[in-house]
């Protein structure tokens, strides 16, 4: 969990085994830490940590350990989110292949040294093909600047750095299809920066550290934020993000995606490989607001590939999404993170103490409604055009705890060509399992 140094402009309202690893809930954390404690050493420390040092501490956010002084922490969390589905569609007849699945099973320890100095890895258990999510070193010793090496998330798109613990669904919308490298991630440097209310950051990337870093081009990716309201009721926030990638010689480009589903197993639409492509031009706009239990974001993401021998490919996408916390606030707005990047986006939504199930109460409610569209024809490109209409409800029983409920009806004029071309549409209901710490 990347939370410690969050800087918060709006109120909070205050395991299973994958493959060959475990996922730890919250309660194992907690018994692991006291097998721990049975050396003499750290037993000591944990009794100075009763008395107010807190060199070990085992809470909401995870296993912590501290040096006397509290210069040099050692925390580790995790996320666990288990997805269940089914449903249909008229283009695809083996389209649920698995009715359950394990969407991420994340191992995260952050090293942090006198604040200034943080390493930290998110380790997908769960994945073959991309089990390496962020892999960072962060330097935070020059003021306001915060400097980031690794592999972490371009400066592109609220929704992209939008954590998925953070997000108002179960997946992002059609047009991160667009984020460029997985979930928006490649290996590079970037540099981040903010003030009272707004925040700027930029870097170069090559490849994903899970595939290639070098041999696919070189990019650089920008995003500036600016909330002219920013206060502890309401916050209105623009943004603005563009990227250019160099492509590599013989590389391409490619653009597909699902329907809004990590269990819906097929593309509704995609362009193919782009194989005369040079390089790719993406330009992102932005848009929030919050008030109160509401909040309403959207987003435009245009993306322009060159091309050597024939017209250059321009495709398109958005969405607005909007939610209604019903028994408590809107999710708070950050400006500062333990990248360099991931700045100027909102967290998810708490429970007060008193709603807490472990405390007597019931947990917060969360209305989520969300249309996104996504434009993969240009030229002699015909990959299709897709729509999806997202609804959900999402229940906060406790900080690190959320149950999603999503029902997703997707429709694509044509359909992928592989799914034979024609209008095709699909109904998905589905639910999450999440906890995270």
């Amino acid at each position: 969990m990347y939370c410690d140094d969050e800087v918060a402009f709006r109120t909070r309202a205050d395991g299973g085994v994958v493959r060959k690893a475990h996922c730890l809930s919250r309660a194992l954390w907690a018994s692991a830490a006291i097998s721990i404690l049975g050396s003499p050493a750290i037993a000591q420390e944990a009794t100075q940590a009763k008395k107010g040092d807190r060199l070990v501490t085992v809470d909401d956010h995870g296993f912590t350990v501290q040096s006397p002084d509290g210069g040099i922490k050692l925390h580790l969390g995790g996320r666990l989110q288990g997805d269940f589905g089914s449903g249909g569609s008229s283009a695809v007849t083996d389209e649920f292949p698995k009715h359950a699945a394990i969407r991420r099973a994340w191992l995260e320890p952050k090293l942090t040294i006198y604040d200034d100095l943080i390493f930290a890895l998110q380790y997908d258990f769960s994945s073959d093909t991309t089990p390496v999510d962020n892999l960072i070193a962060t330097y935070k010793g020059f003021s306001a600047f915060t400097i980031t090496l690794g592999n972490f998330k371009e400066p592109f798109s609220l929704d992209v750095l939008t954590a998925n613990n953070d997000i108002m669904f179960m997946e992002r919308s059609l047009p991160t299809a667009f984020a460029s490298g997985p979930a928006g991630r490649n290996t590079g440097a970037a540099i981040g920066t903010h003030g009272d209310n707004w925040t700027l950051a930029g870097g170069v990337f090559g490849g994903n550290i899970n595939h290639s870093v070098d041999g696919v081009g070189i990019e650089g990716t920008i995003r500036a934020t600016y909330a002219p309201i920013l206060t502890s009721h309401e916050v209105v926030h623009f943004g603005v993000s563009a990227n250019y990638h160099s492509l590599a010689n013989d590389v391409g480009a490619s653009f597909s995606t699902t329907p809004e589903s990590f269990l819906f197993d097929a593309d509704l639409v995609k362009t193919g490989n782009i194989k005369d492509a040079n390089s790719i031009g993406r330009l992102g706009l932005e848009f929030a607001w919050a008030n109160g239990p509401f909040r309403i974001q959207s987003e435009y993401i245009a993306t322009q590939v060159d091309r050597d021998t024939k017209p250059d490919a321009f495709f398109q996408g958005g969405y607005v999404q909007g939610g209604w916390v019903i028994n408590g606030n809107a999710a708070p707005y950050v400006l500062q993170a333990d990248t360099a990047t991931e700045i100027g986006i909102f967290k998810r939504v708490q429970p007060s103490k008193d709603q807490r199930v472990t405390q007597g109460g019931t947990g917060v409610f969360e209305a989520v409604a969300r249309y996104s569209a996504i434009d993969l024809d240009s030229h002699d490109i015909q990959g299709g055009f897709q729509q999806d209409v997202t609804l959900g409800l999402n229940w906060y029983p406790e900080p690190f705890a959320r149950v999603m409920a999503n029902y997703v009806h997707a429709w694509a004029d044509p359909t992928a060509g592989s799914l034979g071309g024609d209008d095709g549409n699909a109904d998905i209901f589905q639910m999450r399992l999440q906890v995270a710490f």
